[in-house]
């Protein structure tokens, strides 16, 4: 079995072949071509038929051929006839192209004997020599970092996984019409930030050379939408990446998509009922058929509640040493650093976030979590978001955001503190000019194809992931 740098100097042999018969192996146009799909869809034996793609398959007898094709719809099947071609063409086809060359193929539709449908090729052109032969049998490899290393090897010999990116394609599509058919506009803030804000967060750092400053890959672009906000856009969303400067994990990529939108005179409560038809439809469109049961209504349930749920009824009666104390008895590990409410969070992220399948809004978290979100007017401890959880992961937050520049400018700076974040003196200026009460949410666009098509990684959903660089 020769190896693959034998099978490339052949494949440059049949090249330098074929440009002795004067035939370029890099081929040009080959316009006013149908898909395989719609040749199928509408097939109609004697039609004419015109397609082009990547041989996937092929089988020679002697004077004829079979061979697939595949374009970005799917495959369709090719016979190949030396009476039909005529002998050199014929010759070329069979000594000089091989599995994974695109080709542009005419002809005339049939059913063959066995009831494929397929083209029976009256001419064809070379259009791209590939060199390099495709993976044999990549269905069988288990070597998931080649997968994402090269992922247009994955895409082109793995259905599955073009299904998956597919999914992807119309699930940010449908999104994009839903907001905008409630009347959202659409619009795009600074990817590189003087100050990094929107969330807690290490950024990734670049420099300016012609202004000599050093900028901030945006971490979320909230401040910047509210702002919007601030000049009269009432309505506003934004599709596009997030990048923070963190570990790599299933569920984390540094580079991620990220929906926000925020919606004057709403409330956290209407966010949740706007997430809640979202993703449902997406569900239904994507024909999810997993565990998960997306039906409406979700449920809504108090933080606390679902904290005294999880670590037992008095959790918020006991002392912060108390607290541990039960932590560990429940068989959650608690660093000494972590202050009172994070013991806290971590019991929710823990026995709650993680055991919760169907999905759920978890509302009225405390404060010192969410330092941009307005605070309930009945508990001041607590402030007005949710966080949606589904398949043990958050997938969107949402707030009714914090309009008070007052209460702002001292919740980012009790945030700021140790971390010594400078604060966004503009957004605050932009505040003090007066916000409209709003709501506000986040949804994280990996996370959501992950959970809606079954993938278990978010590296499966992100066309190229960050990777360590190989050898």
């Amino acid at each position: 079995m020769p190896d693959e740098q034998e099978l490339m100097q052949q494949r440059v042999a049949k090249l330098d072949a074929l440009r002795a018969q004067d035939i370029d192996p890099f081929g040009g146009r080959f316009p006013d071509t149908q898909s395989a799909a719609s040749l199928k869809d509408n097939f109609q034996d004697g039609r004419r038929a015109r397609a082009a793609g990547r041989i996937m398959t092929r089988r020679d007898m002697g004077k004829s051929a079979f061979a697939h094709i595949r374009d970005a719809s799917g495959t369709i099947q090719i016979f190949i006839q030396k009476d039909a071609l005529g002998e050199a063409a014929y010759a070329r086809f069979k000594t000089l192209t091989d599995l994974g060359d695109f080709i542009g193929v005419d002809g005339t539709l049939f059913t063959t004997k066995t009831g494929e449908k397929s083209i029976r090729v009256e001419s064809f052109a070379l259009l791209a020599k590939a060199i390099r032969p495709l993976p044999d049998k990549w269905h069988g490899l288990t070597d998931h970092e080649q997968r994402y290393r090269q992922r247009y090897l994955d895409l082109a010999t793995n259905d599955e996984v073009r299904k998956v990116f597919l999914a992807r394609i119309r699930a940010v599509r449908e999104i994009r019409a839903f907001f905008e058919s409630r009347g959202f506009l659409e619009v795009e803030t600074p990817m590189m930030q003087p100050i990094p804000g929107g969330a807690a967060a290490t950024p990734f750092v670049t420099h300016h050379n012609a202004l000599d400053i050093d900028l901030y890959l945006r971490i979320a672009p909230e401040l910047y939408l509210k702002r919007l906000l601030v000049g009269g856009f009432e309505k506003v969303f934004e599709i596009n990446r997030n990048f923070r400067n963190e570990g790599l994990s299933r569920k984390h990529n540094p580079e991620f998509t990220m929906l926000e939108a925020y919606w004057a005179y709403a409330d956290f409560e209407l966010m949740a009922d706007l997430m809640e038809e979202l993703i449902s439809g997406l569900a239904t469109t994507l024909a999810y058929s997993g565990p998960i049961d997306w039906s409406r209504p979700w449920p809504r349930v108090r933080y606390h509640d679902a904290v005294r749920k999880a670590a037992g009824a008095d959790w918020f009666d006991l002392t912060p040493e108390g607290r541990r104390a039960r932590a560990a008895e429940l068989g959650v590990e608690i660093v000494s650093d972590l202050e009172d409410f994070e013991v806290t969070n971590q019991i929710f992220e823990k026995l709650v976030e993680a055991r919760t399948i169907n999905p759920v809004f978890y509302t009225h978290l405390p404060r010192e979590l969410v330092p941009l979100a307005k605070q309930n007017p009945a508990d001041p401890s607590l402030v007005d978001v949710f966080e949606l959880i589904a398949n043990g992961q958050e997938l969107a937050p949402g707030y009714s955001e914090l309009n008070d520049p007052i209460a702002q400018r001292e919740r980012l700076q009790h945030q700021a503190g140790g971390e010594q974040q400078r604060l966004d003196e503009d957004f605050l200026a932009a505040l003090e000019h007066g916000m409209p009460p709003a709501g506000g949410i986040g949804l994280g666009i990996d996370r959501l194809v992950m959970t809606l098509t079954g993938a278990e990684s978010i590296r499966d959903v992100i066309f190229f992931p960050l990777l360590k660089p190989g050898a």
